[in-house]
């Protein structure tokens, strides 16, 4: 299964793709946590080796997996961060922007959602669905939308 490739819009969904991708890699830990690979002792047992090895590969591969789920533009400028972690709070920083721009993305979306209405050329269910994917993508956003509304 391939990664979900970012290419500079649709961060928020681009995330919740990419964190389930890298869960399902066991990679996550590596992204959020990331920990320190303590060097292997003179004289290391097979049980160290193998841990070392397995935690060293693991951030590789994570650093791996966000290199190749980005578009060449952005990959160019996260190429020079030295962790998967430093990549991820990268990207954070520079698409999903401050609490001032989300709030004003979830205003929008809100206001979009209330004047949504039926058209009669449309079915009930592209109308609902419809309903669904603003109110998921305010969820998305970190805003609390109740099913009520």
């Amino acid at each position: 299964m391939a990664p979900p490739v970012f290419d500079g819009d649709n961060y928020q969904p681009w995330v919740v793709r990419m964190k389930a991708y890298l869960g399902s890699c066991d990679l996550w830990e590596a992204v959020e946590q990331d920990y320190k690979v303590a060097p292997l002792s003179d004289n290391p047992t097979l049980n160290q080796i193998r841990y070392y090895k397995e935690r060293t590969i693991r951030k590789a591969k994570a650093k791996s997996c966000l290199y190749v789920a980005v578009s060449p533009s952005i990959f160019s400028r996260i190429m020079m961060c030295e962790s998967a972690q430093a990549i991820w709070d990268f990207l954070k920083a520079e698409c999903q922007g401050d609490e001032r721009i989300r709030r004003m993305k979830v205003l929008n979306l809100i206001r979009e959602f209330k004047w949504q209405q039926m058209m009669e050329s449309k079915t009930i269910k592209e109308y609902s669905d419809r309903l669904i994917g603003i109110a998921n993508k305010v969820r998305v956003l970190g805003t609390d939308l109740s099913n009520s509304k």
